[in-house]
């Protein structure tokens, strides 16, 4: 049975100690076969009070006790859902959804989450018309016995509450640092075990842990370009040998950020050529060989871990290479469904398509189209079709709960479709084509919202 949509009205007076504290129309008691007059439980995510029900003299709301509602960070005509357990004779109030982020300022009252405080707004306003109940808060908000958090709701303006472990908690830390602090950590353990939270985007993924998964997946080998964990100049000679261009990508990098591309220069008695990215465009260096190539790199993957990975010829527009990004999650039936796919064009000075690197938006019908190319036939289909396996291959071959995953897919110039790579953190800046004036949420927005009410045993 679906959930029940009520508001909550808070009396300013306490309960006395063995008089109710929910006060509950009858017309939902009905419904929901809850008797009144009889020691119950009422819940809100990991928080549980001892009641009893009574009928309401206002047919249209449900009310609890001031103190109460202090304590769990509902206010007064708030919005929730709420269902009865029978067999555990529990009122269920939720679902009560927390999303961690790397950082919340305080002194912006305008964009206290940065660049995603729109995003965090949206969602805001979703959930209300819902009926659940969100907050944001960062790993400084949790409280020491791991029992309840400080974070931030929206109601006109941000406002600091503190609420009970959530139903359902979504990871939207962006910073890798922070994601694995101890505070972090033992939080998300406590919730999981304690609580029965769930836990989603369990973790940022790499790109050598992505591609040794999703190779163990007979179906998805066709989609993974070869690639390897880069341990030396051997491998480099080996790959160079079988491949006119590479690429040497940061395991952890984003935004384009610290790729080089390696292919044999025009001319045989300069060796090879290394291109790198920067903000004003490529820098070019070029060497005798790949021994002297491979060395002018070795500050750089003595920091970090890099993924060595053949180059491919793609689709192009205007000789701009093309690239797109698939936002894949699950909704109200907890199924994996394509939400969006968007074309990115390289900036005609980048051989990366990223936004933060001039990349240009595109619908992906439009963008095939002036590729001028018969190979790009039927790509839409490919693009959704490969999206889908991957993040199944994904869900199969990666310990953790994963909602939703940007898939950076490419189509080379024979019509095949091929993986870049996977992101668990995909932008909330978001760049999907949208009409301003629609007055509607983004579809990315109100699938998150569906597969929390799905996941969390309440439907909408």
């Amino acid at each position: 049975m679906n959930s029940t949509k009520v508001t909550l009205r808070i009396t300013q007076e306490e309960f006395a100690a063995g008089e109710p504290i929910l006060l509950l129309c009858e017309a939902h008691a009905k419904k929901w076969s809850i008797p009144f007059r009889t020691p119950l439980t009422l819940s809100f995510g990991s928080a549980r009070q001892e009641i009893t029900a009574e009928p309401s003299p206002d047919g249209s709301f449900l009310q609890i006790d001031a103190a109460l509602a202090a304590r769990w960070g509902v206010v007064h005509d708030q919005v929730l859902s709420f269902n009865y357990k029978s067999s555990s004779k529990t009122v269920q109030l939720g679902p009560l959804i927390g999303v961690i982020v790397s950082r919340f300022n305080r002194h912006s009252t305008v964009l206290p989450f940065g660049p995603n405080t729109t995003f965090c707004q949206e969602l805001s306003e979703l959930c209300k018309s819902y009926g659940a109940s969100i907050f944001f808060f960062t790993g400084e908000d949790i409280v020491s016995t791991g029992d309840a958090v400080k974070g931030w709701h929206y109601t006109d303006k941000w406002v600091r509450g503190r609420f009970p472990v959530p139903h359902v908690i979504y990871n939207r830390i962006t910073s890798r640092k922070k994601e694995k602090l101890p505070v972090v950590q033992r939080f998300v353990r406590n919730a999981k075990k304690r609580h029965n939270a769930v836990f989603f985007n369990e973790k940022y993924l790499n790109k050598t842990e992505v591609f040794g998964a999703l190779i163990k997946e007979p179906s998805l080998r066709a989609y993974l370009p070869e690639s390897y964990p880069l341990k030396g100049a051997k491998l480099l000679k080996s790959m160079c040998s079988k491949h006119d261009v590479v690429f040497i990508k940061p395991i952890n990098g984003s935004l384009g950020k610290g790729i080089v591309k390696v292919y044999r220069s025009e001319f045989p008695e300069t060796g090879y050529t290394s291109n790198m990215n920067n903000v004003t465009g490529i820098r070019a260096q070029t060497f005798a060989t790949l021994d002297q190539l491979y060395g002018s790199l070795a500050a750089k993957l003595k920091k970090s871990e890099h993924q060595i990975q053949r180059g491919l010829k793609l689709l192009s527009v205007g000789g701009r290479p093309l690239d797109f990004r698939s936002l894949v999650q699950r909704g109200e039936t907890g199924q994996w469904t394509v939400t969006s796919i968007v074309a990115r064009i390289a900036d005609n000075n980048q051989f990366v398509s990223n936004v933060a690197r001039g990349g240009t938006i595109s619908t992906v019908k439009a963008a095939l189209a002036r590729t001028g190319s018969s190979s790009a036939a039927g790509g839409l289909t490919k693009l959704r079709r490969a999206s889908l396996l991957i993040a199944k291959g994904i869900e199969s071959q990666i310990v953790g709960h994963y909602a939703e995953l940007g898939i950076d897919l490419a189509i080379d110039t024979q019509g095949r479709v091929w993986l870049i790579e996977v992101n668990a953190k995909p932008s909330k800046e978001d760049t999907t084509p949208l009409d301003p004036d629609s007055g509607k949420a983004r579809p990315s927005v109100k699938k998150f919202v569906q597969y929390a009410f799905f996941v969390s045993g309440f439907k909408g």
